[in-house]
């Protein structure tokens, strides 16, 4: 397995909408009743966001998973910090390090941009991942909350 981890620029980002639909279907599962954008609204939505950063795993050129990300101010340490938004990989693809492969990805991008340190929430019903990043991330000392604004787009 040839596997590559790249940034996507925003005119490549149309390449994700097979891979955003597979991750809405499974986000409506996961996260029951929620109402997921189809793929290729989403991709272009994050075409047209200059603040979003993606990095796109790919073997032969096919794309198996991504990480959507954003450099942010941390006030605390007077740095920057990451904050992974997304990380999704196929499902006929898992188990073969293409997830520990974004992420050690996002690491060394965000040593290279000296941020203090890498952030994500995942939902609790999402078992898989919470797997996963106990076995390569130390669980933070805070919790998350959300106040939900739009019916439609809840989570």
């Amino acid at each position: 397995m040839a596997l590559s981890v790249t940034e996507l620029p925003p005119d490549d980002r149309h390449r994700l909408a097979p891979l955003l639909d597979a991750y809405a279907a499974e986000m409506r599962e996961t996260l029951a009743g929620t109402h997921a954008a189809g793929g290729v609204a989403a991709a272009a939505m994050l075409a047209a966001d200059p603040r979003a950063e993606v990095l796109l795993a790919a073997i032969a050129g096919e794309p198996v998973g991504f990480a959507i990300f954003f450099d942010l101010p941390e006030a605390v340490f007077a740095r920057r910090c990451g904050a992974l938004d997304d990380l999704f990989v196929r499902s006929d693809r898992r188990g073969a390090g293409i997830a520990r492969a974004l992420l050690g990805a996002l690491r060394d991008l965000g040593r290279a941009r000296r941020w203090s340190h890498l952030r994500w929430i995942v939902p609790e019903a999402d078992r898989g991942a919470i797997a996963l990043y106990d076995r390569v991330a130390e669980r933070a000392d805070w919790r998350s909350y959300v106040i939900r604004l739009d019916p439609e787009a809840s989570l």
